[in-house]
């Protein structure tokens, strides 16, 4: 399960915990604080106290034996793993107590301390510090203390005493506290009438609190989140983790919005055994203070995975939400407001060397949607693979059982069974493959319509079969170049797809999981047009592609293009059929050949990067999609990107109409400094002449603490309403204010990193096929 830091009773403003996701700068260096010196080794340091030998070393010394024993110059203790070095230092043998002083160094296993004097109690291996100075090992905590005292146990309690993570002179945050008891087990710390100081100057005072020390989970407050925004007003949130057990947790947020109410969030974590885990999630806001009379909001969320022992496995998700626009008006934990499909699943499988059979449920509900889709209820999944059956032959055999049923009685419910076996003949090698196959696709079906059902025109029952032949090359040249005085590796990949399958008229069948596929250029060497099995189509049709890359001298790929098309020497005759329009063909395949699509990712010239896709119509001369980005990235979260996409005749599901997508992006993340940088997004509609986000984000870090302010206008999605079917007043637009502070060591995650920056918006920031490491 995930380390979380926490503060037991920490009430800082605008604080928030954030994961960390990316590093802003390199700090391991100039952040580390280290001891004086570095702790010794010893052979019997996992001994039992009274086995452990005790050695001392000076520069002169003087002894009565068993009575008192003085050294002085360069004294040192060693005992186990404890170390001590002073100036001068007397043990008592009979009471078995040793006092040192000048120059004094302590140091175990967890910490270091320098301090005036020290009084150590063998005999219960205790000791008490004046004057000192301490140093976690393995953390960036430190501090000083007027009195240190090291237990029996090994633990720390230190009076009149401060701590900071900062470097030694840095105090941009101290900690200081009358009292702080550490506990090495636990490994959390106790503080009594504790004071932040933040440049010296107090921020607030807590009577009693706890801090981590190490990254181990503890009940506690973890760090509020502040924000305003036009839709949701002023936002504070603060979370509240419980850690029940090792195997369980709870994060519980009271999120109180200024402009909506309070919106309560529960998380719960747990593990089931050494391979499964899984998490709950609960929200919900009794009144929408911004939509009249409002009805409850809510959702709840289930996911489970793991393995049940080494062959079984198992699957569960579920989602729902009490309107269409819940992610769009609200700061869920479990979707973005981009997300309009919940899916609802459930599945077990059983895996063994050759075979696998898998049985699942599912149902899959669409925000915004009038119509749903078909749920799963159930389907039972059967693959067998038989390598090299006979002479090079692979058999391989696939089976489905699907029982489709629908929410609303207009649509036809169906049985399907579908049965898919293979036999294929791969030849491979270092100048090229070539693998023919052979399938037999056969499917049934059993469709119940009633006097309600939109399509009733569908067969009652349908048994289809159809062969399909696959004839898949390539062959791989390769020479070695020169380009711009820098030699390389040229390969030249030319691939080819010859694909028959037989044809039968599908009109009869309803549409119950198939949907059309993108014709990228790795499309093209589909087997498939349609996703699911409702609709196979009928092919005879031959793919032709070409890829060259050039590899550098390190053989790294710094170049790759891919072209192909599809030749069709027959039309297809299958396409979809809208359920509700029974006589309209939405789709169908009557061209001579694909659309042209290509695919380039390039690097320029050193820290230059382009990437680009593009389908084109050759015989209508129109271009069906293409997208390009031009980055450079000369370093480490060092980004400038443009960017353009093009996507035409993109159906609106809540207004059935047609529009064309035509927008521009400028994206950039860049160092001011070694601890300032800046953040920044913005893309815009060429059609609509607007701009549909802009984000504009700046973060200061240092070693010990961090803070971001950011910007977001960004365009806002609105369904139809079915929470409050009056209330046609949503905005159109969103911006608000966003402040991120961090303190390290103090509940804070490390550094709030640029990725999750570049990640936050409609648009995430896909990195394109880098070339170069």
């Amino acid at each position: 399960m995930h380390n979380r830091y926490l503060l037991a009773l920490a009430l800082l403003p605008h604080l928030l915990l954030a994961d960390e996701l990316d590093s802003t700068v390199d700090t391991s260096t100039q952040c580390l604080v280290e001891p004086p010196v570095p702790v010794p080794s010893s052979d019997d340091r996992d001994l039992p106290l009274d086995l452990q030998q005790i050695k001392i070393v000076s520069d002169s010394s003087t002894a009565k034996m068993g009575d008192k024993a003085t050294f002085a110059g360069d004294v040192t203790f060693s005992q186990g793993g404890r170390h001590i070095a002073a100036d001068n230092a007397v043990l008592d043998q009979a009471n078995e107590r040793l006092d040192a002083n000048g120059n004094l160094v302590f140091q175990d296993s967890m910490f270091t301390v320098t301090a005036d004097s020290l009084s150590a109690e063998m005999r219960s291996n205790s000791a008490e510090l004046s004057g000192a100075q301490y140093w976690l090992h393995g953390q960036q905590i430190h501090g000083e203390a007027e009195k240190l005292e090291i237990t029996q146990d090994n633990n720390l309690h230190l009076t009149n005493t401060n701590f900071t993570t900062c470097p030694p002179g840095d105090t941009s945050w101290l900690l200081e506290a009358e009292t702080i008891k550490i506990d090495s087990t636990e490994e959390w710390g106790e503080l009594w009438d504790a004071k932040l100081k933040i440049g010296d100057v107090p921020v607030f005072y807590l009577p009693y609190m706890t801090i981590p020390v190490s990254e181990k989970r503890k009940s506690g407050f973890l760090f509020p989140l502040f924000s305003t925004s036009t839709t949701n007003g002023v936002e504070v949130a603060t979370p509240y983790y419980w850690n029940i057990s090792p195997e369980y947790d709870l994060t519980f947020t009271p999120h109180y919005m200024s402009a909506r109410g309070l919106f309560l969030k529960s998380e719960f974590r747990y593990l089931a055994g050494e391979a499964q885990q899984g998490q709950l999630n609960v929200e919900y806001l009794g009144n929408d203070d911004l939509i009249p009379n409002s009805p409850d909001r809510y959702l709840y969320h289930w996911q489970h995975q793991g393995a049940i022992d080494d062959n079984w496995r198992v699957l569960a998700n579920f989602t729902d939400v009490s309107d269409n626009n819940y992610f769009n008006d609200l700061n869920s934990d479990v979707l973005r407001a981009t997300d309009n499909q919940l899916s609802r699943i459930g599945e077990i499988a059983y895996f063994a060397n050759n075979w696998d059979v898998t049985a699942r449920v599912q149902d899959i509900k669409v925000l915004g949607e009038d119509e749903s889709p078909y749920q799963v209820m159930p389907q039972v999944a059967f693959n067998y693979r038989a390598p090299e059956l006979w002479q090079g032959l692979d058999f391989s055999i696939l089976g489905e059982a699907t029982n489709f049923r629908h929410k609303e009685d207009q649509y036809a419910t169906a049985n399907r069974v579908h049965i898919e076996p293979t036999l294929s003949l791969p030849i491979h090698g270092p100048a090229g493959s070539l693998t023919s196959e052979i399938k037999l696709l056969q499917t049934n079906y059993w469709q119940d319509t009633n006097d309600y059902s939109i399509n009733q025109d569908l067969d009652s029952s349908v048994s289809r079969t159809l062969p399909q032949v696959r004839i898949h090359g390539q062959i791989n040249f390769e020479r070695y170049t020169d380009y711009f005085d820098s030699n390389y590796r040229q390969t030249l990949e030319p691939q080819f797809q010859y694909l028959y399958v037989g044809y039968e008229d599908q009109t009869g069948i309803g549409l119950y999981d198939t949907a059309l596929l993108q014709d990228d250029y790795y499309g093209l060497f589909r087997d498939r047009r349609f996703s699911g099995l409702d609709r196979i189509a009928d092919a005879n049709q031959m793919t032709l592609g070409l890829t060259t890359r050039l590899f550098d001298e390190h053989n790294r790929e710094t170049f790759k293009f891919s072209l192909g098309q599809i030749y069709y020497f027959e039309d297809s005759k299958v396409g979809l059929i809208d359920p509700s329009q029974p006589n309209t063909v939405l789709e169908e395949q009557n061209t001579s050949n694909s659309v042209l699509a290509a695919e380039l990712n390039t690097q320029l010239y050193n820290d230059w990067f382009v990437s680009g896709a593009i389908q084109y119509d050759t015989k209508e001369s129109e271009n069906k999609k293409s997208e390009v980005t031009l980055d450079f990235r000369p370093g480490i979260n060092k980004l400038m990107q443009v960017s353009y996409r093009y996507v035409p005749d993109l159906v609106n599901s809540n207004t059935n109409e047609s529009v064309n997508i035509s927008q521009a992006g400028v994206r950039a993340a860049w160092p001011i400094n070694d601890n300032w940088y800046i953040v920044g997004n913005w893309y815009y509609d060429l059609n609509e002449s607007r701009s549909v986000e802009t984000y504009t984000g700046f973060q200061y870090e240092s070693c010990c603490w961090a803070v971001r302010l950011s910007y977001h206008y960004r365009i806002k999605t609105n369904y139809d309403d079915d929470l409050a079917p009056t209330f046609e007043d949503r905005e159109l637009f969103e911006h608000g204010f966003y402040l991120n502070f961090v303190i390290k060591g103090l509940g804070g995650s490390g550094p709030l990193g640029v990725s999750d920056m570049l990640d936050d918006g409609l648009f995430n920031y896909r990195k394109p096929l880098y070339l170069k490491n």
